[in-house]
């Protein structure tokens, strides 16, 4: 790993450690990817026609640097408890995180402009489309892009640190080595998908939004919606995780 890309890594891993929050944290994961990566073109297909390309969040764009802050087993362990009832750790989880993982970005395209290199980024949740409910930039595949997990049957990515907790990106216009190519194997981490033992995550699920065929947006963010007004001091915790609570929530099949 070069000299910037160790700096980088650094500093998130830093800024968790010295975190102001009442949400304790494992070890965050960094990846980096190359902004030619034709996946990002490929999520054009994938995920949303109009996905935003590296260049588009930065003219010149040239890696993208990808992280995941994991929960601590605490707040997992909270969430797990009750089927329908959403933990306000998780609630205080998301809320916080979220405000955390937008500090970090913001930072750290502040100390990288100090060594004349520009980035840009997305906030960390709410960035959607409120009609189709689908984000112009992913953070989640941004990650998956760099290497640091894979989708799961709950459509949530799942990191080898598990699929609990939150996800950030920047866009920078420098080389960073990457962590992941289209030619990586990719390493699949759902254990549905491996060898169809495991429906935790639709189990799991309070709504029934999720089956093994898809997701229904529409029905999962109902649900959302009414989580919100129990959590109403917080701000917007429209919040769920219960998908998440499964055997991959702190850790990957493999």
């Amino acid at each position: 790993m070069g000299q910037l890309e160790t700096f980088i890594t650094s500093f998130v891993q830093r800024e968790v450690r010295q975190a102001e929050t009442t949400t304790r944290y494992r070890d965050p994961l960094v990846g980096f990817a190359l902004a030619t990566d034709p996946r990002f073109l490929e999520l054009r297909d994938s995920v949303e026609p109009t996905h935003l390309l590296p260049e588009d969040l930065l003219p010149g764009a040239q890696s993208v640097i990808s992280f995941f802050l994991p929960f601590a087993e605490e707040v997992v362990k909270a969430n797990r408890a009750d089927r329908n009832q959403i933990a306000r750790e998780w609630a205080v989880a998301y809320i916080e995180t979220n405000a955390l993982i937008n500090r970090i970005t913001q930072e750290l395209i502040a100390v990288l402009a100090e060594r004349d290199v520009q980035a840009a980024t997305q906030p960390a949740t709410h960035n959607w489309d409120p009609v189709t409910l689908i984000s112009p930039w992913s953070h989640k595949s941004a990650a998956a892009i760099a290497g640091l997990g894979s989708f799961g049957l709950h459509h949530m990515l799942i990191t080898d640190a598990g699929c609990a907790g939150r996800f950030g990106s920047l866009v920078v216009d420098v080389p960073l080595e990457p962590t992941s190519s289209p030619e990586t194997p990719v390493v699949q981490r759902c254990s549905f998908f491996i060898d169809g033992s495991c429906k935790a995550c639709i189990h799991r699920c309070p709504s029934g939004a999720l089956t093994e065929s898809g997701i229904d947006k529409q029905r999962c963010y109902r649900w959302l919606l009414q989580v919100v007004d129990r959590f109403r001091e917080m701000g917007l915790a429209d919040v769920c995780g219960k998908c998440a609570m499964g055997p991959c929530a702190l850790g990957s099949a493999v």
